[in-house]
C-alpha cells in the first residue's frame, strides 16, 4: 500500500488555481461502505475565519449532494495526470447508476476520522464542514453569470470545510 505522510495545510505549495480548475478533484463524502464520490474543478482554499478552509460546490440533483449533506465530513482529493480517466470518469458517471470506485479500480482507504480518500491519490484535504449555504440568484451582482450557468435553476450548494488534515504521497 501507498504511504502517505501528513503536511500542515500551509505546507501546501502547489498552484491552487491550476490544481483545481486544470487537473481536478474528486470531492468525496461519505464512510466506508456508504459513500459516493464526484469530479469537480470549481472549489477554493483559502483562510476563512482565521482557519485553513476548503470550499467545494454540488448541485442538487447530483448524487454525492445527498452524502455531503448526510455526512460532517468531506475530502478533496487530487491526482497525477495518468488518472484522468479516473475523473472523467466520476465526472460523466452518476452514483445511482454506477459504483464509480469499482468501475474505476479506485481503492478507498480510511482517515483516522473516517473520511474516504483514495490510494491513487497524490494530494488529500479531509475538511470537517463548519458552514453551507445555498447560490441564489437574487445575489448575483453580475445576472448574466446565473443565466450563463444555471439554465435550470440549479444552484450549487456551498460546503466550507475546515481543513483538519492534509495528506500527501
Amino acid at each position: 500500500m501507498k504511504e502517505f505522510k501528513e503536511i500542515s495545510p500551509y505546507d501546501i505549495d502547489e498552484n491552487v488555481f491550476k490544481m483545481i480548475d486544470k487537473d481536478w478533484m474528486l470531492i468525496t463524502a461519505g464512510k466506508m461502505g456508504d459513500v459516493n464520490t464526484m469530479t469537480a474543478s470549481w472549489g477554493h482554499l483559502g483562510i476563512l475565519w482565521k482557519l485553513p478552509v476548503a470550499i467545494c460546490y454540488i448541485r442538487p440533483q447530483r448524487h454525492t449532494f445527498n452524502f455531503a449533506n448526510r455526512y460532517a465530513d468531506y475530502t478533496l482529493t487530487f491526482f497525477e495526470k495518468q488518472h484522468k480517466d479516473i475523473l472523467n470518469f466520476c465526472g460523466t458517471k452518476s452514483g445511482r447508476d454506477y459504483d464509480k470506485i469499482a468501475e474505476t479500480g479506485l481503492v478507498p482507504l480510511e482517515t483516522p476520522s473516517g473520511s474516504i480518500y483514495f490510494e491513487q491519490a497524490r494530494l488529500v484535504l479531509e475538511c470537517k464542514k463548519i458552514y453551507q449555504d445555498d447560490m441564489r440568484a437574487e445575489n448575483f451582482v453580475r445576472p448574466e453569470i446565473a443565466v450563463k450557468n444555471y439554465p435550470k435553476n440549479d444552484y450549487h450548494r456551498c460546503y466550507y470545510g475546515e481543513v483538519i488534515r492534509v495528506l500527501v504521497s
